[in-house]
C-alpha cells in the first residue's frame, strides 16, 4: 500500500509530546494484549529475546487477572502523557481525577461500571511483574525486576462499590531513573489519539526503529522490516497470527492504512519471508509525518522544567490521599495495601488538616494525636477524630521545637566530647608508636622532660602522668607524623 506525500507543507495543529522511556517502549509491546476476550485468559510468562543476556525481557501477568488488555493500554498511555507534561525534575507520581482520566481515554460519561473497569485495568498493570536485562555503557550487565505501577492510592466516595473519585499512581524507580538519564523516545501524542490501541503500538515501535535508522541523509532509502509473527509477539502483546497474507491485511491493514493516512507512513508491504523461512515479513516506509516529527520532536526531545500541573496535583490529589492512607497506617499499626481505598470524606478532612499543617509534619501530628487519644481512652476511628488535638498540638509546637533543639545541642556536645576522647586515644597510640622509632638520645630527652613535668605527683599516679607527658611531648615534637582531627575524622 502506498500514499503519495504532498509537497505542500503538512498542516501542524498544536501537537503534544509524549516521552516514552526506552525500556517501557520495549516492554509495552509485549505487555498489553489487544484482544479483550483473550487478555483475561493469558497468564503464561512472556519471554522476549530468550537467551540474549543483554536484551532479555520477562513479563509475568497476574494469574487471576491475566494480561493487561486494551483499556489498560489506553490508561497506560494517558498516564504517561500526563507524566510527560510534568516536565523536570522527573517525578515518580502521577495523579488524576475520574473526570480527567475519562477525558484522556475518550469517555464522556463516567459511572460505576467505568470506575470498576478503570480499577481492574490499573490492577492488571500493577500486578504484572517485569524483569529486564541489559548492558550499560561501561559494559556491566544490569538486571531490573519491578512492577510498572508499584503503588496505587485510590479515593472512593464512601464504599468499595462507589466510583473512583481520584487516584495517585507511583511509577517504577528504574523507569524514573532512566527518564532522568534521557533514555526516552519523544512521540506525537496528538497523532496517537487518532489511533486505536493496535495503531498506537505499531506507531510507537515503527517510530522508534525509524529514529534509530535515520541518519539525516538516507531519507529516500529508509525502510524497516519485521517478521509478522515476531511483531505479533513483541509489538502487539501476543496477538493471534494469521496464516495468509489476505488475513494479515484484513487484521492489520486498517491500522497500517490509518498510519499512511496520517502520513506517518508513506507505505507498507506484506510479503513472504525470503529463502526457506516460513511466514511473512512486513516492511514499513516512513512518510513526511515521521520526518517532520523527527525534526520537531525527536531531534530536540529534552523535557521542559517542572510545570505547575505537578504541584497542583500534589496539593489537590496526592498529598490528601497519602495523608488519609497514613492515618489508617498510624491508627492500625500496619501498612495499608495500595489497592485499598479511602473515602472522599477522609480526603476532604486531610485537605483541611493540610491547610494548617505541612505534609512533612503530618506523621508527627498523628503520633501526638493518637498518643493523646490513647491517654484519654478515646478510640479514634476517623481523621475527623484527631481534629480536636490540632489546637493543642500547634500551641505546644514552639515548646516542642525548643526542647528538640536543646536535646540536639546536648547530643551534639556529647558526640563532640566522645569524638575528642577517641581522637586522643588515637593520638597517644601514634605517639607511642613514633617514640619507639626514635633514636636513643631523643628518647632520653623526651623521658627527661616527662620526668620533670610529672615530678609533683606521687606513688602510682606519678607513673601514669609520666607516660601521659611522654606521649604528649612526643606528639608535639612530631606533629607532622600524626593525623589532625579533621584528617582522622575523614578517615573514620
Amino acid at each position: 500500500m502506498r500514499a503519495t506525500d504532498s509537497k505542500e507543507e503538512l498542516q501542524t495543529p498544536t501537537e503534544e509530546k509524549l516521552f516514552m522511556e526506552s525500556t517501557l517502549l520495549r516492554v509495552a509491546g509485549a505487555l498489553f494484549c489487544h484482544d479483550q476476550r483473550a487478555a483475561a485468559k493469558r497468564t503464561d510468562e512472556i519471554q522476549l529475546r530468550r537467551g540474549e543476556t543483554e536484551r532479555h525481557i520477562t513479563i509475568r501477568p497476574d494469574p487471576s487477572l491475566g494480561q493487561p488488555g486494551p483499556l489498560a493500554h489506553k490508561i497506560f498511555i494517558a498516564l504517561l502523557k500526563k507524566h510527560s507534561d510534568y516536565g523536570r525534575p522527573i517525578r515518580n507520581e502521577i495523579s488524576f481525577t475520574r473526570r480527567e482520566i475519562g477525558r484522556l481515554i475518550g469517555r464522556k460519561e463516567w459511572g460505576g461500571r467505568d470506575s470498576e473497569q478503570l480499577a481492574r485495568a490499573l490492577h492488571e498493570i500493577h500486578y504484572t511483574f517485569v524483569r529486564t536485562h541489559f548492558k550499560k555503557e561501561n559494559g556491566r550487565h544490569i538486571e531490573h525486576s519491578f512492577n510498572i505501577f508499584p503503588e496505587i492510592l485510590i479515593e472512593r466516595r464512601e464504599f468499595a462499590s462507589d466510583p473512583i473519585e481520584a487516584c495517585t499512581i507511583t511509577l517504577a524507580e528504574p523507569i524514573v531513573r532512566s527518564l532522568g538519564e534521557d533514555h526516552f523516545t519523544c512521540l506525537n501524542f496528538t497523532l496517537m489519539q487518532e489511533l486505536g490501541t493496535i495503531g498506537q503500538a505499531l506507531y510507537m515501535r515503527a517510530f522508534f526503529h525509524f529514529a534509530n535508522l535515520y541518519d539525516g541523509r538516507n531519507r529516500s532509502k529508509l525502510e524497516f522490516q519485521k517478521r509478522y509473527d515476531d511483531m505479533c509477539l513483541e509489538w502487539l502483546g501476543g496477538l493471534a497470527t494469521a496464516k495468509h497474507a489476505s488475513k494479515i491485511q484484513e487484521r492489520l491493514g486498517p491500522h497500517l492504512e490509518q498510519l499512511v493516512a496520517t502520513r506517518f507512513l508513506s507505505s507498507f508491504r506484506i510479503s513472504k519471508a525470503k529463502g526457506n523461512e516460513a511466514g511473512f515479513v512486513i516492511a514499513f516506509c516512513p512518510g513526511a509525518g515521521f520526518f517532520r516529527d523527527y525534526d520537531r520532536f525527536y531531534r530536540n526531545r529534552s523535557q521542559g522544567e517542572l510545570q505547575w500541573d505537578f504541584a497542583n496535583d500534589q496539593r489537590r490529589v496526592a498529598e490528601p490521599l497519602r495523608v488519609a492512607y497514613l492515618f489508617v497506617e498510624k491508627r492500625t499499626g500496619r501498612k495499608v495495601e495500595s489497592q485499598a481505598y479511602v473515602s472522599s470524606k477522609e480526603v476532604e478532612t486531610a485537605k483541611s488538616l493540610l491547610a494548617q499543617i505541612g505534609f512533612e509534619e503530618m506523621p508527627a501530628f498523628f503520633d501526638y494525636a493518637l498518643a493523646e487519644a490513647k491517654r484519654t481512652k478515646f478510640d479514634v476511628q476517623t481523621l475527623g477524630g484527631v481534629r480536636q488535638y490540632l489546637a493543642p498540638y500547634l500551641s505546644g509546637k514552639a515548646a516542642r521545637g525548643a526542647a528538640k533543639k536543646s536535646e540536639a545541642k546536648v547530643r551534639q556536645e556529647r558526640e563532640a566530647e566522645d569524638e575528642r576522647a577517641a581522637y586522643e586515644v588515637y593520638r597517644r597510640a601514634q605517639a607511642r608508636r613514633i617514640f619507639k622509632t626514635l633514636s636513643r638520645a631523643e628518647r632520653n630527652a623526651i623521658e627527661k622532660a616527662a620526668t620533670t613535668q610529672s615530678a609533683s605527683f606521687a606513688g602510682s599516679l606519678r607513673k601514669i602522668m609520666f607516660e601521659r607527658k611522654r606521649d604528649q611531648i612526643t606528639a608535639q615534637r612530631h606533629t607532622s607524623k600524626i593525623k589532625t582531627l579533621a584528617q582522622w575524622r575523614a578517615a573514620h
